[in-house]
């Protein structure tokens, strides 16, 4: 008999183990992505702190009026473009790459080479 699973929980498991080996500091906070089937979430964390430092989605304002659809990987690179800015803006230039359980493919890989082109280091 063959053992079914659901996508979500195994997502939640490959996150659960990501997140015991990697935590955000000050000096490098965590990139934390979410990815769901509309659209693409970014946020830079302290996680020391317990503090959002920089947020971005496709759901923002000044870059959902660019965009035609919000889950694609079109929207994936301007979120990471938009994420990158943020961050330097904070004073942010390192963080560590938090993909949220999510395979490195597609508009997850997308996000975060956006965002190493528009300055982030990782």
């Amino acid at each position: 008999m063959i053992k079914q699973t659901n996508k979500k929980l195994q997502t939640q498991k490959r996150h659960k183990r990501l997140r015991a080996k990697l935590s955000g500091t000050t000096e490098s906070p965590r990139l934390a992505v979410y990815r769901s089937t509309k659209h693409i979430y970014a946020q830079i964390i302290d996680d020391v702190k317990g503090v959002t430092l920089a947020s971005a989605s496709s759901l923002d304002k000044d870059i959902r009026k660019d965009l035609a659809h919000g889950g694609n990987i079109e929207s994936a690179k301007v979120v990471g473009e938009a994420i990158a800015k943020k961050a330097l803006k904070a004073g942010v230039k390192d963080v560590v790459f938090d993909r949220g359980g999510f395979l490195y493919h597609g508009r997850v890989a997308a996000l975060a080479d956006a965002a190493r082109e528009a300055g982030l280091n990782f």
